[in-house]
């Protein structure tokens, strides 16, 4: 048997269509199809799996991070799968050269082994790309805004672009990677990251290794620069130049980080919102 976590909502409601497409890769096999929406914990059903059954996940980033935090202490032994109907498309982005991906279909067991854990207002999270904090953690919950009063899709280069203009305003922090911490007067933006990429397709973290064996991850801060050339130097997160800046972009990398503003702001976790966050710490080991 093969159990589908499917999204319908997924990439603005068209992750329904998926469901079609996994009927004909799979035509004459027998698939169960589970609406993410209406299990409050996907564990429940991935304990009473077979040993051979399989599982495939459908929907985007967000779909893919809620699975692992369900199922991750399970230390599953079925093969999972990773069919991508999704909009950023972050995690995608990153593995692409670091397996086959066959029909659409990321083979997930090598990437659900080792995830870092956030602490957020005392919860805690595994995530699979990263955490966004500053401009970015701003766009998401812009992004909620939009989402919640428009079918529209919403456009968060346009919606950071705002912010660098005056919407978003920055603070100072503290930014501690292993015991040794450094004060900036303002922060722009301080994810800690697993992978490379974050917001839909900016490499934030360009020479972070989802696999690397010292589990280490990186964290970025984007700092102490003006307006103008924050808007000049920001588009090159796309492409990964921006750590040629190395007076306003510093990246460290380490088993333990904590990042800590001095007012509250909105945070993502994997494209999931928070609000009214102070502090954020990472652990990976």
């Amino acid at each position: 048997m093969i159990y589908v976590f499917l999204n319908e909502l997924s990439n603005n409601g068209k992750g329904a269509a998926a469901k079609n497409q996994l009927e004909k890769l799979f035509e004459g096999q027998a698939l169960k199809f589970l609406n993410v929406r209406e299990i409050q914990n996907a564990a429940d059903t991935c304990k009473a799996l077979a040993a051979d059954d399989k599982i495939i996940v459908a929907g985007g980033d967000g779909t893919l991070s809620r699975f692992a935090n369900d199922i991750y202490e399970l230390h599953l032994q079925n093969e999972i799968y990773f069919y991508t109907c999704g909009t950023g498309n972050d995690f995608v982005n990153d593995v692409r050269e670091k397996c086959e991906i066959k029909d659409n279909l990321i083979p997930m067991n090598a990437f659900l082994k080792n995830l870092p854990l956030v602490t957020v207002n005392g919860v805690k999270h595994y995530f699979i790309n990263g955490i966004g904090y500053g401009i970015d953690g701003y766009c998401c919950e812009e992004g909620d805004k939009i989402r919640a009063t428009s079918d529209k899709p919403v456009n968060y280069a346009g919606i950071a672009i705002k912010g660098m203009l005056g919407k978003f305003k920055p603070c100072g922090g503290t930014v501690t990677v292993d015991g040794v911490s450094t004060r900036y007067k303002k922060i722009w933006l301080a994810p800690t990251m697993i992978g490379r990429f974050f917001g839909g397709g900016m490499m934030i973290t360009p020479e972070q290794d989802r696999l690397n064996e010292e589990h280490l991850v990186s964290n970025c801060v984007f700092h102490d620069s003006g307006m103008l050339k924050t808007l000049m130097v920001f588009p090159s997160i796309f492409k990964g130049q921006h750590v040629s800046h190395k007076d306003i972009i510093e990246i460290k990398r380490g088993h333990e980080v904590k990042v800590e503003f001095d007012k509250p702001c909105a945070l993502q976790i994997d494209g999931e919102t928070y609000t009214g966050v102070t502090a954020y710490s990472v652990s990976y080991r």
